[in-house]
């Protein structure tokens, strides 16, 4: 029985030994194997688990990274739509825009915008495409005695894209025609809203970033976007191309790339920075600016050399395709982008190259850094001597005038300096970015980087390789190179946003995402808690934590004190009522003659071009020496001039009605010495000027003043046809009478 009790208490597997205890009764005790053969069992049995483990971990891991881009995927989208539904209503909202006649519609086109649509709208009216095309590139019914190449002067490929869009798609049928050219715009800013966010998440490693960056951009919307004010402008065309371009190069600049994306980020970044450059004529200083990250990128972070190079053969192809396709333009054969990047080309290919180390290497450095300085300005200067141009003088001139390197009378250039979008911007900015907590943290995340990547420099002085893989307990943002792109690129767009407040709408939304991508990366506070040295709470844990916690704070408070304006933006009724400019198309529509020609401000010009169809002597474009001369010559009917004056100027553009605006000749400016008569007193030497003490008076009253009163000599050389309260329209007559 004791035999059978100890045979059921032990396991079989255990050996039997036998004995006696006490009365001699025989007792088995079983003894256990040797921990050899029970570990190399355990061992056998652990390799046949594992690959099932490891591929149920895999599974998991894989799904878990697919969820995530998912869910990043479908919010940028929502986000971008989101966008788009929003910028809808406001329009429709403040311009009552589908209870408008169609004349009111487009007079709500101001300035150069009025200009494009009205080509768009030459293109719909073209018996075919390739008609319409002709008479854009040799129009001779816009601008009184010229023959102008509207698609080159006026960059309008978004038009001829649109019209060709339009027919294709048989929208004439369902939509009108003004509709579906602001929809294209307004979905080209829905693109603009998904690629910083998508820009953002690849910097930071989560979709919450690019939430956050969606936000500051909507938020501060005044400050990061001109598409409220004035749709057609071709910065609300390009830049929605650059932000592609933008994001595409950061997935490009990243370590540890496969080649597959490493391909698509290289095909996106081409189409993009080509179609940039094709839709906007200043795309190349852009790019220029970009290209100049880069090479700081380069000299900070050798081991993206290649791909950088490989991103300058982008721009020489773009430039060089875009050259043929924009009718030969000279203005990018001696654009400073053509000339830095060909020299970088250059010197890359002379292979200077010496042992690291080495006073050979030392001078090598020396000779390339003198070569990056004087190569590019020679070869510019190389390019302006071969290649006529004309079309960026002004440009040059402006920016002398603007840093304090020349003193001028010219009513261009002064009345260039004296637009709110070329001076510095106002303390409301700073205040508005502040308010929204934006430029707070933007300021952070840029020293904290700017801080890394000077501990990395240091790190490398001292002789300490760089590492291949950063990982998060490294805590080292400023090894990443798209980080130290990105880092360039802010410093150099906010240096001249600084100077000039137009500038701004590049620098903004990189603020927008610079600031999001800083306080959403656990990198970037694992890299502030190593410097801190915290020891009470594991740096790792903190940094993840911190990086859920501050957005969703940022979040929720932005949501409490900035989503009841935005709502009330949208449930409140604007109106943009304007009856005397509508009665004055109206009065020519009906009143002018078809062949009649117009003079009066640019601005005004351009929406007489699009609501009547009628020539005019001017237009609102500063890109061509031609039409800024123009301009200042039609401006003098503000001027202290005589009449006669005033009558050559205009019959020397074969003017036949002239309109004076009240708000200019009555104009009570705000800023002191900008005022168009202001700047025509200084231009004419009616003024003291700063440049010397001659005071000149004229014996002439200012004519706009003096038209008015219907006294000779004036009603000899003008006869008052039309006026309202606004606008005072004068025939110009082609017989003089010199009877009192």
């Amino acid at each position: 029985m004791a035999k059978e009790e100890a045979s059921s208490i032990y396991p079989e597997w255990m050996p039997t030994v036998r004995g006696k205890i006490g009365g001699g009764s025989t007792v088995e005790v079983r003894q256990r194997k040797k921990h050899k053969t029970s570990g190399s069992q355990e061992a056998r049995a652990q390799k046949t688990r594992s690959p099932a483990v490891s591929e149920r971990l895999s599974k998991y891991l894989s799904f878990q990274r697919f969820a995530k881009v998912l869910i990043g995927c479908i919010a940028a989208v929502v986000s971008g739509v989101m966008h788009v539904f929003y910028l809808s209503a406001y329009h429709e909202r403040k311009f009552w825009f589908s209870n408008r006649q169609e004349l009111e519609r487009e007079i709500t086109f101001q300035g150069d915008s009025a200009i494009y649509y009205s080509y768009y709208k030459d293109m719909l009216k073209a018996p075919t495409f390739e008609r319409g095309v002709y008479e854009l590139t040799h129009n001779n019914k816009t601008v009184s005695l010229r023959t102008i190449n509207a698609v080159q002067q006026l960059s309008l490929y978004p038009e001829l894209i649109a019209s060709v869009l339009y027919r294709a798609t048989g929208s004439h049928e369902m939509i009108e025609p003004v509709y579906f050219y602001i929809g294209i715009v307004f979905g080209l800013q829905g693109i603009y809203v998904t690629a910083l966010f998508v820009t953002s998440w690849l910097m930071s490693g989560t979709w919450l970033a690019g939430m956050l960056t969606v936000a500051w951009f909507l938020i501060n919307r005044v400050d990061t976007t001109r598409i409220e004010y004035s749709i057609p402008l071709r910065e609300n065309w390009a830049l929605p191309y650059f932000a592609c371009q933008v994001a595409a190069l950061t997935g490009y600049l990243k370590r540890n790339l496969n080649t597959y994306a490493e391909r698509f980020c290289y095909l996106l970044m081409s189409a993009s920075t080509y179609t940039f450059m094709m839709v906007w004529e200043y795309s190349h200083y852009v790019l220029f600016l970009q290209a100049v990250s880069l090479l700081l990128l380069d000299v900070f972070s050798e081991e993206q050399s290649d791909k950088i190079y490989e991103v300058y053969k982008i721009y020489i192809f773009s430039l060089f395709l875009g050259y043929l396709l924009q009718f030969e333009n000279p203005a990018l054969l001696v654009s400073p982008l053509l000339s830095l990047v060909g020299a970088l080309m250059l010197i890359k290919c002379l292979q200077l190259n010496g042992k690291k180390g080495t006073f050979v290497a030392k001078v090598i450095k020396v000779f390339k850094f003198y070569l990056v300085c004087t190569l590019p300005l020679t070869l510019n200067l190389i390019m302006k001597t071969f290649v006529p141009h004309k079309e960026n003088e002004h440009v040059l001139k402006f920016l002398e005038v603007k840093f304090g390197l020349n003193v001028t009378k010219n009513f261009t250039l002064n009345w260039l300096l004296c637009q709110e979008s070329l001076q510095a911007p106002s303390q409301d900015f700073f205040l508005r970015l502040t308010q929204s907590s934006l430029l707070p943290f933007y300021i952070l995340v840029l020293i904290i980087c700017l801080l890394s990547m000077t501990q990395v420099i240091f790190r490398r002085m001292n002789g300490k390789s760089q590492k291949e893989i950063v990982t998060l307990e490294d805590g080292r943002i400023g090894e990443r190179p798209e980080i130290i792109y990105h880092v360039f690129h802010t410093l150099i767009l906010g240096s001249l946003a600084m100077l000039m407040e137009g500038l701004k709408f590049l620098w903004t939304p990189y603020v927008c995402m610079l600031a999001a991508f800083g306080v959403c990366s656990p990198e970037l506070w694992m890299t502030l808690l190593k410097w801190l040295r915290l020891r009470t709470v594991h740096p790792i844990l903190l940094a993840l934590i911190l990086s859920m916690a501050v957005p969703t704070i940022i979040g929720l408070s932005l949501w409490k004190e900035f989503f009841p304006r935005l709502i009330t933006e949208l449930t409140e009724l604007q109106e943009f009522y304007d009856p005397d400019t509508v009665e004055l198309m109206t009065w020519i529509k009906r009143q002018a003659p078809v062949a009649a020609v117009f003079a009066g401000s640019p601005q005004l010009m351009g929406v007489i071009k699009l609501c009547t169809g009628w020539m005019v002597t001017s237009l609102p474009l500063y890109s061509d020496d031609d039409l800024l001369k123009r301009n200042e010559n039609i401006y003098q009917i503000y001027s202290k001039r005589s009449a006669e004056d005033i009558y050559k100027i205009l019959t020397s553009y074969k003017a036949n009605y002239l309109i004076v605006e009240d708000a200019i000749c009555n104009e009570m400016g705000t800023m002191r010495g900008c005022r168009v008569k202001d700047l025509l007193d200084v231009a004419n030497g009616h003024v003291l000027c700063e440049e010397d003490n001659k005071l000149t008076f004229s014996k002439y009253g200012r004519f706009c003043h003096e038209v008015k009163i219907n006294y000779s000599p004036y009603v000899n050389y003008f006869t008052r046809v039309y006026w309202n309260r606004s606008y005072f329209v004068y025939k110009v007559n082609t017989v003089i009478s010199f009877q009192s």
